[in-house]
């Protein structure tokens, strides 16, 4: 499974610009935002493409900050500025959650690297060594996990969310559709999570490319019409 980040890593990119150009276009806060969190997302793969090759502790910090601490936490900032019609209390959470994000960057960045990392295997992904490799403090295990849970709760409840809005009103089917599809994609990581933590590394990096490819579709899914509600994926 180990040529799987590779692909993951080029639909992320590819979608991470699909994502900016329309912000270009658009300018809405929730576009720029939801490009910061796929931008981790490929950190995270791209990283895991090179620890595949070689060890390096720096690359192992930024795979475990990008793609294991901050993406999903901006991915659902980004549903947040979408969906919150008061555009100042969607900033003073950006506000918080930028700089929690720049403390786990100073934690990460601290943490130091462990002996077991003479006897990385390049052979065997990194979500099964990096707890050997990578001293992780009691602050930076528990910020990993409210960073997660914020930005399941928002980019997957706001998503499901917004498709239940146009079920109800039966309205713009395709943006139902892209919407479940967003919600499907931004859970496939965290399943991919309960398959490490069940001894299958390997199935994280099968969940993190279904995860990126329901993801993109969801967005060309969403974009093939004009909005005229507000929804929880990066289409306007």
């Amino acid at each position: 499974m180990h040529y799987i980040p590779y692909l993951s890593t080029i639909v992320t990119f590819a979608f991470t610009a699909a994502v900016f150009r329309r912000y270009l276009l658009r300018r809405g806060p929730h576009l720029l935002i939801w490009s910061i969190g796929l931008l981790g997302y490929g950190l995270g793969t791209l990283s895991e493409v090179i620890l595949g090759l070689t060890f390096s502790a720096a690359i192992v910090k930024l795979w475990y900050l990008a793609g294991a601490m901050i993406s999903a936490a901006w991915l659902g900032q980004g549903t947040l500025h979408l969906l919150v019609r008061r555009r100042g209390a969607a900033w003073a959470v950006t506000g918080i959650l930028a700089a929690v994000s720049l403390l786990a960057t100073a934690l990460i960045v601290a943490s130091p690297i462990t002996p077991a990392a003479a006897s990385y295997q390049v052979s065997q992904p990194i979500s099964s060594q990096y707890q050997l490799v990578l001293g992780r403090s009691g602050l930076v295990i528990a910020l990993t996990i409210l960073l997660n849970i914020y930005g399941s709760i928002t980019m997957v409840g706001g998503a499901l969310y917004s498709a239940f809005i146009f079920w109800r009103k039966r309205v713009l089917f395709n943006r139902m559709i892209g919407n479940i599809l967003i919600a499907a994609g931004a859970l496939a990581p965290a399943i991919g999570g309960s398959f490490v933590r069940a001894g299958l590394p390997d199935f994280l990096y099968l969940t993190e490319l279904v995860g990126a490819i329901l993801m993109y579709i969801g967005f060309l899914q969403a974009t093939t019409a004009p909005a005229t509600e507000p929804v929880a994926i990066p289409a306007q």
